[in-house]
């Protein structure tokens, strides 16, 4: 054999171990011995392929409230969201007032909605209290003062004269408790009762809901705790109120109400 044959051989070795190697380490990193032969043919974009950085996995969505099938306004998805995806809420319960549509929804601090029902508000509309409308008699109360006001509220258990409550703000006497019958012309009752939310404007401000809501879903959801409730503007826009910010994901929502 002659030099230059025994070092074309030689090398021709190298060459088919080197591939060899490729193929193996190839494989070994994901690729199938097919689709590594084929990698190998062509070297330079073996090594491109190789050394290729590994695409990141798609960024999970975010944390969002469950409302199990409950119907809601898409702000009161965006809100409950919000709350859940940014832990505004602290790990407490929390419960969203949705004045337009005059609807409560309880959520436990995970954000699983623990059940849902219509609700009397204030006669007026607006987003803000009176200054210092819990001082005052009722009967010096007109009705446009009579409003349940917007905002962000630590609520918990108490007692008014009568009755156990949830207090929202009990300097501006704010409220959420079982409807009253209060003056027998108001039928609180019977408008918490209709389909319709062009009725459901009566009170002083407070949240009148069912007693069987408040004993069986509220008063357990903040007994022994504090929680959040979330009561949504009327006459300004939801962000307004709220540091929800204006990109969101694009959810799957039921009908408003």
């Amino acid at each position: 054999m002659t030099m230059r044959r025994a070092c074309a051989t030689i090398t021709s070795r190298r060459a088919a171990a080197a591939r060899q190697l490729l193929v193996a380490l190839a494989v070994a990193l994901g690729s199938s011995p097919v689709a590594a032969a084929d990698m190998v043919a062509s070297p330079s974009s073996a090594v491109e392929a190789l050394l290729a950085p590994t695409p990141s996995p798609p960024a999970p969505p975010p944390p969002a409230a469950d409302f199990r099938g409950e119907t809601a306004s898409g702000d009161a998805r965006d809100l409950a969201d919000w709350v859940v995806a940014s832990r505004d809420n602290q790990g407490l319960p929390f419960l969203i007032v949705d004045k337009i549509n005059a609807k409560v929804f309880m959520f436990d601090r995970d954000g699983g909605i623990r059940g849902a029902t219509p609700a009397l508000l204030g006669l007026g509309r607006g987003d803000d209290s009176v200054p210092g409308i819990g001082q005052r008699k009722l009967a010096t109360i007109s009705p446009r003062e009579r409003t349940t006001p917007a905002g962000r509220f630590e609520a918990a258990l108490g007692h008014d004269f009568e009755q156990d409550i949830l207090w929202i703000d009990y300097g501006t006497a704010l409220s959420l408790h079982r409807v009253i019958a209060g003056n027998s012309k108001d039928r609180r009752a019977r408008r918490l009762a209709s389909a319709s939310v062009l009725d459901n404007r009566i009170s002083f401000g407070c949240i009148n809901v069912p007693a069987s809501f408040y004993d069986e879903v509220v008063k357990p959801a903040f007994t022994a705790t504090v929680g959040i409730v979330y009561i949504m503007p009327e006459t300004r826009p939801l962000r307004a109120v709220f540091a929800i910010p204006e990109t969101r994901p694009v959810l799957a929502r039921s009908a408003p109400r």
